[in-house]
C-alpha cells in the first residue's frame, strides 16, 4: 500500500511536468508561429511625460489655483457628457473656494429629488452636500445620446488608467489625423466612420472628439487658455478628484518617517547604554 506522502509526491509531480509541459508548447508555438503584427500594437503610444506637475514626488503638492481652472474645464466642457459622481460640491472647499462659492456653484446644478408630498420624482438645486448629478439616468440614455457608446464617469479616471495624469493630458492633446504609414500597413485598420484617430487610446480609435480646443474656456484668473494649458487643467483636476488626500498622504509619509528615524536614534543609544556591556554567558558543556 502507497503512503499518502508518495502519493501525494506524485501529484505534485505530475502538476509540475503538466506546467512545464504547457510552457514548453507554448514558447515553441509562438517561436514557430509568432502572432501577426496589429495596428495597436505597432502605433498605440505611451502618455507623454513631457509635462511636469506639482503634485508629482514625494513632497508634490496641488496647487489650488491650477484645480479650480481644471473645475472650470469640467464645468463648461467635460459636464455636458461626463459625470464626476463621486465628488461631493463641499469637496471643492479643499481646492480653495469658500463656502459661500461652494453653495452658489451647487446652486447651479440641478440634481434629481423627491417631491414630498406625491413622492413623484423631481429635481432641485443642488446644496454642498450633495455629490456632482449624473449626466445620464441610465446607460441606454447615454448610449442613445453619444452614437451607441458610454461616456465614463471621471471620478476615478486618473487612477483607473495606468499613468493617469499624464493619460489624460495626451488623450486630450493626442487627436490627429491617421497616419499614412499606418493605413498602408494596415490598410484595414482605417478609422471607421463616428469615431476619432488617437494613438494613446488603447484600440486607436474612440467615440469622443476632440473635447478641447484653444480658447474654448476664458480663464477668470486670466491664464492664457491654450490647448496644452487646458488639458494639464483638467488632468490635475481630476487627479485631485481620484486622490484628494495625496496631500495629507505625502505629510503623514514624511511624519512618519521622522518618527522612525528619532526612534531608532533613541533603539541605539537604549543599546549602547543598557545592553553594550552584557556580554552572553557562557553555556558549560556537560562531561
Amino acid at each position: 500500500m502507497f503512503g499518502v506522502r508518495p502519493i501525494g509526491m506524485l501529484v505534485g509531480a505530475g502538476f509540475v511536468v503538466a506546467l512545464l509541459w504547457s510552457i514548453l508548447w507554448n514558447v515553441t508555438s509562438y517561436v514557430q508561429e509568432p502572432p501577426a503584427p496589429t495596428a495597436e500594437h505597432e502605433f498605440h503610444l505611451h502618455p507623454k511625460s513631457n509635462v511636469s506637475w506639482s503634485f508629482e514626488g514625494v513632497g508634490g503638492k496641488f496647487d489650488n489655483q491650477q484645480l479650480q481652472r481644471g473645475y472650470q474645464v469640467y464645468k463648461e466642457v467635460c459636464s455636458a457628457c461626463h459625470s464626476l459622481k463621486q465628488v461631493a460640491f463641499r469637496d471643492l472647499e479643499e481646492i480653495g473656494f469658500s463656502k459661500p462659492e461652494v453653495k452658489a456653484i451647487a446652486s447651479g446644478w440641478t440634481v434629481p429629488s423627491v417631491d414630498p408630498t406625491t413622492g413623484e420624482p423631481a429635481t432641485r438645486k443642488g446644496t454642498p452636500a450633495d455629490k456632482f448629478p449624473l449626466v445620464y439616468p441610465n446607460e441606454i440614455a447615454a448610449r442613445a445620446a453619444n452614437n451607441n457608446a458610454i461616456p465614463p464617469d471621471l471620478s476615478l479616471m486618473a487612477k483607473a488608467r495606468h499613468d493617469g495624469t499624464h493619460y489624460i493630458y495626451s488623450l486630450i492633446t493626442g487627436f490627429q489625423p491617421q497616419p499614412a504609414e499606418l493605413l498602408k500597413k494596415f490598410p484595414d485598420a482605417k478609422t471607421p466612420a463616428g469615431l476619432h484617430y488617437n494613438p494613446y487610446f488603447a484600440n486607436l480609435n474612440l467615440a469622443m472628439a476632440p473635447p478641447l480646443a484653444a480658447d474654448q474656456v476664458t480663464y477668470a484668473d486670466g491664464t492664457k487658455a491654450t490647448l496644452s494649458q487646458e488639458a494639464q487643467d483638467i488632468a490635475a483636476f481630476l487627479t485631485w478628484a481620484a486622490e484628494p488626500n495625496l496631500a495629507k498622504r505625502h505629510a503623514v509619509g514624511w511624519a512618519t518617517m521622522a518618527y522612525l528615524l528619532v526612534m531608532t536614534v533613541l533603539a541605539w543609544f537604549a543599546y549602547k547604554g543598557i545592553w553594550a556591556d552584557k556580554k552572553p554567558k557562557k553555556v558549560v558543556e556537560a562531561a
